[in-house]
């Protein structure tokens, strides 16, 4: 037994009410330069839908993850090494920029500095690649609230597939359609196939906590990786030439506070916290034959922290007990290991991804409610999951290669919880037969809500630190301006001539406006505010020109007031 511990993620789709706070903040922190425009590490994706970039779920056609050849091996979808190292300049499965989306901004100089007319300035569109006037046809989250489900819903490739099984399962029609909302960041794998893609050998997992990275003076941007990881969440930097991925914000981790995203997340639905793995048992468990047995082989990998020999191996092995103490605490093993109400995200891929969710139950309570039911009533909850708006089936796709059964088993324990709880809420005698309907104790149920429910900050995030005496180094190596030679290079171009910062976006602006007025003696002119004020960088001093009309002399104003 190797005992390596992992840094995870649950999500409880439940909270998600897809307001994107996640994105941005991650945006602003790691992904706000140059030739990162279209980059998100985390994105929030409308379900059903294509994703982003489109349609990476169809791995016959981008050829992401594992599969077994024939005497049962794991290979690499993209062949072998010899049929990679033919392809290696001129990789025939890259995702397009299209695929993607064109990042743009708006000519908003236009706006402020038109002069009176009679006809309304307008501010066109503009290429944040280019630079050019471009025509806005795709972005990172087209199918927000399923804005274009009835045109584009049936390109969904878990739609597709549900759709091949049982023809009229799922159908768009105002009164039949259902969405919830997906997060998404790098699943952060035990078995990466970016990894094993990479020529360079510049993708590692950090030891001490499996987070993913990718060493950039190592990387040569080959782009094999992106080609290799079923997710599509690594990107490649047009800038640098070099590839780029979500780093679970490990400076942030190294001295205790959670990730960016979940930091700011405003249904507090994510969780962090450790796993520990037997490592010698993950190629084994990764190919195992029957797809829909993934989910139970990658449970069995996971370790029981309170156990004498996991303890007893870990010491051996140099593990520290702070870091035991965090597995005992983590809350995303209690949610994956110990109540089996979390699941991961496309396990058929054989990655043994490390970020996963807790499916959605929400739309049951809502459509029972507008049928007059009583929505949190144990008998009605369960005889209603199988007949609601979100089709087992396409939960299943997602989170269990197709076993429906284990995500019918999830929800039970989920709408069991919501119908114990009511009673205890409303100071009846708890109904343990409703928790004995779903193999568990009242006493778990209570246990599950709490951490499901009400859990405090500490409870959510359990993370052990690294030595607090490295911490402004850490930040400083994961600090996402340190880039050629200097942050933020305002009015620079590319190799490729992708201007980026012209129009500079918003963030830029706002980096060098923060800079100069904090190492500079006085309050910030109005000449370098840039013509309009960005309240994200402005403190009252210092004003554009028109922004306050012009103080009268004193002479033509006898009551020493500003001018009107």
């Amino acid at each position: 037994m190797r005992v390596m511990a992992q840094m995870g993620m649950v999500m409880n789709l439940d909270k998600c009410i897809g307001c994107h706070t996640c994105s941005v903040t991650c945006k602003q922190a790691w992904t706000n330069r140059a030739g990162t425009e279209y980059v998100w590490f985390n994105n929030v994706e409308t379900r059903p839908g294509q994703g982003y970039p489109r349609r990476y779920e169809d791995q016959e056609q981008w050829r992401g993850g594992w599969t077994l050849n024939k005497r049962g091996n794991l290979k690499l979808r993209t062949g072998s090494r010899l049929k990679r190292l033919l392809t290696i300049f001129s990789s025939p499965v890259q995702p397009k920029l299209a695929d993607y989306y064109e990042p743009w901004t708006y000519d908003y100089r236009t706006l402020t500095d038109a002069p009176l007319g009679d006809d309304f300035p307008v501010a066109r569109p503009k290429s944040l690649i280019t630079g050019e006037d471009t025509k806005i046809t795709w972005s990172a989250n087209w199918d927000d609230d399923l804005g274009g489900v009835a045109e584009l819903g049936h390109l969904d490739p878990v739609v597709e597939k549900v759709r091949r099984e049982s023809e009229d399962k799922i159908k768009f029609q105002f009164e039949q359609t259902f969405m919830f909302y997906l997060p998404r960041i790098c699943e952060h794998c035990l078995n990466p196939s970016c990894m094993a893609s990479c020529p360079s050998g510049a993708i590692y997992k950090r030891e001490e906590d499996g987070i993913v990275l990718v060493d950039q003076d190592r990387c040569r941007g080959w782009r094999q990786c992106i080609t290799g990881c079923p997710y599509k969440k690594i990107y490649f930097n047009h800038r640098t030439g070099k590839a780029e991925k979500c780093t679970l914000c490990y400076p942030r981790l190294e001295v205790g506070l959670p990730t960016v995203c979940s930091e700011t997340c405003v249904g507090r639905l994510r969780y962090l916290g450790l796993f520990l793995y037997d490592a010698d048992k993950v190629t084994e468990a990764a190919a195992t034959p029957d797809e829909q047995d993934l989910y139970e082989a990658q449970l069995e990998l996971m370790l029981d922290p309170n156990d004498p020999e996991v303890i007893a191996a870990a010491r051996e092995q140099g593990i520290e007990d702070e870091w035991m103490d965090a597995a005992r605490r983590s809350p995303v093993y209690a949610l994956a290991k110990t109540y089996r109400v979390a699941l991961p995200l496309h396990p058929e891929y054989r990655t043994m991804p490390m970020v996963w969710y807790i499916p959605p139950l929400s739309p049951i309570v809502d459509l029972l409610s507008e049928q007059g039911h009583d929505a949190e009533n144990a008998g009605t909850l369960f005889g209603a999951i199988e007949a609601l708006r979100i089709p087992v089936e396409y939960l299943a796709e997602l989170f269990t290669a197709g076993d429906a059964d284990i995500v019918s088993t999830v929800l039970g324990k989920l709408a069991a919880m919501r119908a114990f709880m009511r009673d205890v809420a409303l100071g009846n005698e708890p109904d343990e037969s409703i928790a004995e309907h779903v193999g568990m104790t009242g006493a778990e149920i209570h246990e599950m809500y709490r951490l499901l429910a009400i859990a405090k900050y500490e409870e959510r995030y359990v993370i052990p630190t690294a030595h607090y005496e490295q911490a402004h180094e850490l930040e400083e190596l994961g600090c996402s301006l340190d880039f050629d030679g200097g942050p933020y290079e305002l009015d620079a171009s590319g190799p490729f001539g992708e201007a980026s910062g012209r129009p500079a976006p918003v963030a830029v602006e706002t980096f060098h406006a923060l800079r100069d007025r904090q190492t500079s003696d006085g309050a910030a002119a109005g000449d370098d505010l840039r013509g309009r004020v960005n309240l994200l960088n402005w403190d009252g001093n210092g004003a554009p020109r028109g922004l306050f009309p012009a103080k009268r002399p004193a002479e033509d104003d006898p009551e020493g007031g500003a001018g009107r």
